[in-house]
Order: structure tokens, then C-alpha cells, then sequence
């Protein structure tokens, strides 16, 4: 695909060539120069919010600093990630399919569900949280991997919803976070009757 070809759009999930995920906030026009620049925010660590200039954000990675890297752009979007790769594990192609999943079954089958060893990888849990579209659904997933639940992942799915969740310990901040999710399903259904 070419650059011209890439467009951005706000709450997009990308991953940057080392492996992170950030998410579009918006794209903004730099009031002095004119520049086109991307603001997205990291999905781990603090939460950051960063600008860079968009044609920047949709270059080629640089093969001399990192003759290693596999990934062809400096960020990709993740959902192009997850539809182009043939040998994507069936975990991930059952997160693309949530919302038809919970239909029919009327409950998530954690069975594909597993644990993520490395720190630069998507965690599964979280992307099928993400993939969630309504907050029902997101109450969903994460009854469903209560058991499994990290404070990582609480912190995730906290910034992906705009709310933060107090430090403390697990249950508790797992309640919080529930109540906060019933709290938006109460006013979402509400809003569509």
C-alpha cells in the first residue's frame, strides 16, 4: 500500500515497529507552519499523548538504523495487520468475529484466550475488549477473563474507555472498573430505547 494511500482517522489502534500500540486522537494542522501532524496516545506505560508530523508517521521504517525489523511502516494499522496475515492464530481471527460470537453464543468462549509472554505484543484479552462495540459486550469480555486479570490490563482497558481506575488491590480495582463499564451499558441501552 502506498502512503498516499494510508489515511488516518481518530481511535484507530496502531503498532509501532518495536512492537507498542497507540491510538489516533485526532489529526491536527501545527498553527505556525501549517504541518500536518498526528496525535496519538500510547496504550501502556503512562498513557502519553505525542504529536508527530503525518507524513513522518506513515514512513517506511529505516532499513540502515533497523536492518531487523520486519514491519514495513513505522506504524501500522492493526486492523490491516490482523486481515493481511494468513497465518494469524485462530485466536485473533475470533476476536475480528466478536460481536457475531456473542450473539450466538450469548457468552465468550475463553478457550482461545491465552496469556501474553512478551511485553511488546498485543495482548489478546485486550484486543478482544477493544474490538468490543458496545459496553456490553466489553462487560462481557472482562467477566470473562476475571480470573486472569492483570493490573496492565485493567490500566489498558481503563484508558481505552476514558476513565482511570485507583490503584489498589486487584478485586477492587476490578469492581471499579465493572461499575464503570455497567455504569456506560445502564446509559447506552437507555440512550437507544
Amino acid at each position: 500500500m502506498k502512503e498516499a494511500e494510508r489515511v488516518i482517522y481518530p481511535g484507530q489502534i496502531y503498532r509501532h515497529f518495536k512492537g507498542n500500540l497507540y491510538q489516533i486522537v485526532t489529526v491536527a494542522i501545527h498553527s505556525e507552519s501549517g504541518e500536518k501532524l498526528v496525535i496519538y496516545q500510547k496504550l501502556y506505560g503512562d498513557y502519553a499523548v505525542h504529536a508527530r508530523p503525518y507524513d513522518m508517521f506513515l514512513s517506511e521504517v529505516d532499513r540502515q538504523k533497523y536492518p531487523d525489523i520486519k514491519q514495513k511502516y513505522r506504524f501500522e494499522l492493526v486492523d490491516n495487520e490482523i486481515k493481511s496475515n494468513q497465518n494469524v492464530d485462530a485466536g485473533i481471527k475470533e476476536s475480528i468475529n466478536l460481536t457475531d460470537d456473542i450473539i450466538i453464543n450469548d457468552t465468550l468462549n475463553t478457550d482461545n484466550i491465552e496469556s501474553v509472554d512478551s511485553e511488546e505484543s498485543a495482548d489478546k484479552r485486550l484486543i478482544k475488549f477493544l474490538d468490543a462495540d458496545t459496553f456490553e459486550e466489553k462487560r462481557r469480555v472482562l467477566i470473562n477473563i476475571k480470573d486472569g486479570i492483570t493490573d496492565r490490563l485493567i490500566d489498558d482497558m481503563a484508558a481505552a474507555i476514558d476513565v482511570t481506575v485507583d490503584e489498589g488491590d486487584i478485586d477492587t480495582r476490578f469492581m471499579s472498573l465493572l461499575n464503570c463499564i455497567n455504569t456506560r451499558a445502564k446509559y447506552e441501552v437507555n440512550r437507544l430505547r
